[in-house]
This record gives structure tokens, sequence and C-alpha cells, in this order.
């Protein structure tokens, strides 16, 4: 087993305390690999110092200070950096899912996920924000490129809740004002909201001259429905529950579930937005994989 995938074993990342470092072992090995940056570059200018914290870069130790005060200073700058990443994240009940076979839940694969752009993104040197939402906007971290703005996002998403139901059409409008500068916009949800209203909200974003990239996160048995015995199916967003017969339903659900897809990404071309499917049990490095290679293509 070579390193990537010990580092993306799910026995592994369960075991591990921290989204900080569980990100980290995720792009172990496959930052290595990488010959070519799917960003541009950035410039910088000298603003001030700062005293270490344990965590942060030593690239930046000033060690014509430390000789002098026997104490660890970092160069601060102004960075212009030419890419700015905003990750949104869906914290709504519908993503608390998690089925009998899979690993993990919709919102677990999604803070993976996000965590690990973070990582990548910061790790290069450009910045990158975040903002949590279910029916409202929850958290909002302006974008940085500093490894105190990892830790701050990660914690972010470790402490965001998990309950509510999804109103993404009206929180697009909302965060499309609130996202002031052009950048890249990744949003990780399983949409599931109305596809007329949820539309309405991205074209927001591309009124705005942002580059938006939709990465649909959903559970296996969402999609193949392969449940057997009567099932008792609530709705996670106060929706009630039923007891159903599934071998009854199963095509007439798999076909609408399909159109609904089939909507969301139509959808996404319609508005020139790239469109990731991303199942939780699609293997980790294929997800940073679909994302990475879609940057550098259009870089």
């Amino acid at each position: 087993m070579d390193s990537l995938q010990r580092f993306i074993d799910a026995e592994t990342l369960n075991r591990l305390k921290g989204l900080e470092l569980k990100a980290r072992l995720i792009v172990e090995g496959y930052v290595s690999g990488m010959h070519k940056s799917p960003y541009h570059g950035f410039s910088v200018e000298f603003a001030e110092h700062r005293e270490y914290v344990p965590g942060d870069d030593l690239r930046y130790v000033d060690w014509k200070v430390f000789g002098k005060s026997d104490r660890i200073y970092l160069k601060q700058y102004d960075e212009e950096t030419n890419f700015v990443c905003h990750l949104l994240v869906d914290t709504s009940e519908s993503m608390a899912y998690k089925s009998d076979k899979a690993k993990f839940s919709k919102l677990e694969y999604a803070q993976y996920v996000a965590s690990a752009f973070a990582y990548l993104i910061i790790h290069q040197q450009d910045a990158v924000g975040l903002a949590t939402f279910d029916t409202s906007v929850n958290q909002f971290l302006r974008p940085g490129s500093t490894a105190a703005q990892l830790r701050q996002l990660c914690h972010t998403l470790e402490q965001s809740p998990r309950h509510g139901e999804s109103a993404i059409g009206p929180i697009f409008h909302d965060l499309a004002e609130r996202i002031k500068r052009r950048g890249l916009v990744v949003i990780l949800s399983d949409f599931f909201d109305d596809p007329e209203t949820l539309m309405m909200g991205l074209k927001h974003f591309r009124h705005r001259r942002h580059d938006v990239v939709l990465l649909q996160v959903i559970d296996p048995a969402e999609q193949d429905f392969s449940f057997v015995d009567p099932t008792l199916f609530k709705g996670l967003e106060n929706l009630g529950e039923q007891l159903t017969e599934p071998r009854a339903l199963k095509k007439a659900y798999q076909r609408e579930f399909e159109a609904f897809l089939k909507t969301i990404q139509s959808g996404a071309r319609d508005l020139h937005m790239d469109y990731v499917l991303m199942r939780t049990d699609l293997p980790l490095e294929v997800a940073l994989h679909e994302f990475l290679s879609r940057r550098m293509y259009k870089n």
C-alpha cells in the first residue's frame, strides 16, 4: 500500500484527531507528484514582523532579528494573490445522512474535501475563505493564506452545526453579495432544493464574474437505492417519515433521482460552471484529482 492510499484510508482518518491533520494526510504524496501548480503565482511586499506561533511556516523567520533578540519573529507581507478561493459548505440536516455501508456522512466527506483543498491552496501561498450555511449563512471566514487561516478554517468546519433545512437559492444571493473579490467559488452540497430557485442563486455568482465549481455530494444509497426490506424513510429536513416497501418504488425513485442530478448538471453547464458528482464512496484522491485537473486545464 503506497503512502497516498494509507493517508486516505477510512480507518486511518477515523482514528486521527483534528481536521487539519486529516487534510494534510489526505494530500500528502499527491502534491509531491504535481509538476504544475493549478494556480497562478503571487507577489508580496514586506509589511511588518509578528511573533512566531507553532505551526507557522519557518521560511518566513527573520533570522537576523532572532540573532539579536533570541526570539523568533516572522516577516509579515501584504499579499497580492492572483488566486482566491471561496469554499461554500452546506451543513443542513440532509448532509448528515450516512447509509449503513457508507464510511462517511455527506457532511464529513465535504469537510474532508474542503479542508484538503484549503491545505493545497494555502501551501501554494494563495488565499482561501469559507462559508457554511443551512437556512442562512452560519459562518463566514474571509480569505487568507497563512497557517493560522488553515487552522481557523478547519476549526470552523469542525464546529459547524448539523441541523436545519436548506434554502440554497436565497443563500447564494447573500453570499454573492458578501464575496467582493472575484475568484473561484467551490460549492459542496447535495443541492437538495428547488432547482429553479437554486439556479437563480447561482446566476448571481456569474453576474459577479466568479468562476464556480459545483461539487454535488451524495450518499451511494441515495443514487443506488439499495434497500430491500421494508424500511422507515425519514425526511432529514422536517419532511416526516413513512414505512415503505423499497422494491415497489425503486425504479420510479431512481428515475426521479437521476432526473434531478441531470437537472443540476445541465443547469451548471448552461451557466458555464464546472460540475462534479461526488459519491461518498468515491476515494478522496479521486475527488482531489477531479478538482485539480479542471483547475489545471483552465489555467
